[in-house]
């Protein structure tokens, strides 16, 4: 195993990082920028490298500063968490020509999975079923019309390389359609540096579903079922549950071979998410992740299973520690994102926290990086933990998650809490009936 991994993020997802690291009795690196000198993680990893000024560009997007961190103190591998330049193939290019492991799939495989041109057509190749939609890029209006002639309006439009919602517009007609067109390239020129894009047909009332996978880069891969992902705020997830209340134990079994099968047979190595829609019954491939996602946990919580001790040993050649015929889906797991925002105006709050004490007890679980007295700095993402909470069914996991909400405090600076003390008493929420557009009508 390795001797010494170097964490490339911040927050929580470097102290969870870090933990496991320390389990598998590996030293560790804490990168960091100025503002987080005094971050929990920066606290407890056995070394730390400051890397630059608050700005992410200057500090934990600065591959340079970084590498240069990794020879310093000797780490033979970075973990790069998720966000940051956890899908960023020419980062792993310059690793490996360092020769220090990147901790996640090769470059090759992230970059083809960061196009979703490319990526559709790889994925459909291998048998996972897509949204019908054009076949490559769309540049001209009468190609796109006659494109939507074909599938049929409503129609969206993606950018090839975006994400977060940027660079995607819905035409309802042939009128909305080239105005639709021209916004969607413009903005994904502008966001992404590439104005491609694509049509897809646009579902009415989908669920967001993805499957958890591992490759062990050999041709063998797995699947841990699936997570629900539906409750988002402008293509931003909120809440997570793992199963999803709307699929069946055979639903899973089929589409989790399917994209197991896939990843098989791309060679890909470490952990990866394929995202779905999902409507009447059908499975649509919209992307895949190339990295540990933020809710890993709640499949955490349901298989029993280490995601990030598997990646651990899979980058470092020992495969994956168990076969398809050990994986068991026990029980329902719920994770909540706690943001440092108002929860009505979602404006950040950032600032410090003059008291905090987390829910604790049985199938409790928090991942944050925060502590009282911590001073959240302004320059970052809002999240400042996770709650996961997990029980034998999902009608304990709900009462056992409004009882955790209840006891979460953070005093101090805004939070996203009280949000979440209202989502877990709606009728809606509570029989589980919900798709991807229920929380932003909700928050209307």
């Amino acid at each position: 195993m390795f001797k010494k991994v170097l964490i490339a993020n911040r927050g929580e997802i470097a102290l969870r990082i870090l933990r496991a690291c320390k389990e598998l009795g590996i030293a560790t690196v804490a990168v960091h920028s100025t503002a987080d000198e005094s971050a929990m993680h920066v606290r407890l990893a056995d070394e730390s490298v400051c890397i630059g000024p608050p700005s992410s560009t200057e500090s934990y997007l600065n591959i340079h500063e970084i590498v240069a961190a990794c020879e310093i103190t000797g780490a033979e591998a970075i973990h790069p968490g998720y966000g940051f330049l956890s899908e960023n193939a020419k980062f792993a290019e310059i690793l490996e020509a360092h020769g220090i492991t990147f901790i996640g799939p090769s470059a090759e495989h992230i970059r083809t999975m960061g196009d979703k041109i490319a990526a559709k057509e790889t994925v459909k190749r291998l048998g996972i079923p897509v949204v019908p939609g054009s076949d490559g890029e769309v540049i001209e209006f009468s190609d796109a019309k006659k494109i939507c002639d074909e599938i049929g309006y409503p129609v969206i439009i993606k950018a090839a390389s975006g994400g977060g919602g940027r660079g995607m517009k819905v035409a309802q007609n042939e009128q909305e359609l080239q105005n639709a067109l021209h916004t969607a390239r413009s903005e994904a020129g502008v966001n992404f540096g590439d104005s491609a894009v694509y049509i897809e047909k646009y579902l009415g009332k989908p669920r967001h579903i993805e499957v958890q996978i591992l490759g062990d880069g050999k041709g063998h891969a797995v699947h841990l079922g699936e997570r629900d992902c539906s409750l988002q705020r402008r293509h931003q997830k909120v809440w997570e549950e793992a199963t999803s209340p709307a699929i069946t134990p055979e639903q899973r079994e089929e589409i989790g071979n399917i994209c197991a099968k896939a990843i098989g047979d791309m060679g890909y190595s470490g952990a990866g998410t394929i995202e779905f829609l999902y409507e009447d019954g059908e499975f649509y491939f919209i992307e895949m992740n190339t990295r540990l996602q933020v809710e890993h946990t709640i499949t955490e919580a349901i298989t029993g299973i280490d995601l990030v001790n598997e990646q651990l040993h899979i980058a470092y050649g020992d495969g994956i520690s168990f076969k398809q015929d050990d994986v068991s889906f026990n029980g329902h797991a719920i994770e909540c994102r706690i943001n440092a925002e108002h929860p009505e105006t979602f404006v950040p709050s950032p600032g410090r926290i003059e008291h905090y004490h987390p829910p604790g007890g049985l199938g409790i679980r928090v991942d944050s990086g925060v502590y009282q007295g911590y001073s959240i700095p302004p320059y970052y993402d809002s999240m400042i933990g996770k709650l996961i909470v997990h029980a034998r069914t999902r009608e304990e996991c709900m009462a056992r998650l409004k009882r955790a909400l209840d006891e979460f405090v953070v005093d101090g600076i805004q939070t996203t809490i009280p949000l979440f003390q209202d989502l877990v008493c709606n009728e809606d929420i509570a029989k589980g009936d919900y798709n991807i557009h229920w929380l932003e009508k909700y928050l209307d």
